[in-house]
């Protein structure tokens, strides 16, 4: 097997570390981080009181403290919020400058000299982060094409931070909500979708046999939106959609378009949801 590697541009980490970083987190974050051993990644999210989306992150356990991988167009104000939450908990939030980059590796598992491997915990086919200063060994390839060719949304690209609820993105499918841990921000919107399955718009895949529009294009059955083109790889990419008028749309034998580009749209292969019965 083949080591692919891809430098990611765009991330910056943050340490929090003191005696209660751990509550600190556990009470403010959609992931569980009781039990998460040593040197293995969470994926996960802080969302507004509304339930949706404002930053989500890598979250690793290290010696002494929590490391987070973030945006880094999120960097600043992440802190920011980070700190408002602090309150009165023995905790130092600030930036981690212990290893310079963040690398994707997928196929063989990666070495390294000096740095932190962690699984990527979305998907086992994504492969690993490696946070170091040096890039490990490896083919190098288009992560992006890779994530979308699993069906793995990314904020910013794939839907809007403030305006996303965790499910659309399948945060609920990959493990970065976990529904029962104690409370925590947003929890109770989040935690009413899950039960009444209220969750109609969803990261899809999509493909054609032209290639596909820009990112934010508007896709349209008729003349009905359903959502837009998120990530974008030539023939490929993911949108945030209507499941229910894409099913609509297809029983009434009405194309998916985005522009005039025709899409074929499907659910990511490990998701535990089906396309609805439409009418």
């Amino acid at each position: 097997m083949i080591k692919f590697v891809e430098k990611l541009q765009g991330r910056k980490l943050i340490a929090v570390c003191g005696s209660d970083a751990e509550t600190f987190l556990q009470n403010i974050v959609t992931c569980e981080l009781e039990g998460l051993p040593e040197g293995e990644a969470r994926f996960g999210a802080l969302l507004a009181p509304q339930g949706k989306i404002l930053f989500d992150f890598f979250i690793i356990r290290t010696a002494g403290k929590f490391i987070l991988d973030v945006s880094a167009d999120l960097f600043e104000e992440f802190i920011k919020r980070l700190m408002f939450y602090r309150l009165r908990a023995k905790v130092e939030i600030k930036s981690f400058a212990g290893h310079e980059y963040v690398f994707a590796c997928w196929g063989e598992h990666p070495e390294l000299k000096a740095g932190t491997i962690v699984a990527d915990p979305r998907h086992a086919s994504l492969g690993w982060r490696v946070y170091s200063n040096e890039m490990p060994e490896g083919e190098e390839a288009s992560y992006k094409s890779h994530r979308i060719s699993l069906g793995i949304p990314e904020g910013g690209l794939d839907f809007a931070y403030g305006g996303t609820f965790p499910h659309e993105t399948l945060m609920d499918q990959f493990g970065g909500v976990d529904f029962a841990k104690g409370c925590y921000i947003g929890q109770e919107v989040v935690s009413r979708m899950q039960h009444r399955g209220t969750a109609r718009k969803r990261a899809i895949k999509v493909s054609s046999d032209t290639p596909l529009p820009p990112t934010g294009t508007e896709l349209k059955v008729g003349e009905t939106p359903v959502g837009k083109l998120g990530s974008v790889e030539g023939n490929a990419g993911l949108a945030l959609a209507r499941l229910d008028r894409i099913q609509h749309g297809r029983k009434n034998g009405m194309d998916l378009k985005a522009d005039d580009t025709v899409l074929e749209a499907t659910l990511p292969d490990w998701v535990n949801f089906s396309w609805p019965e439409g009418s």
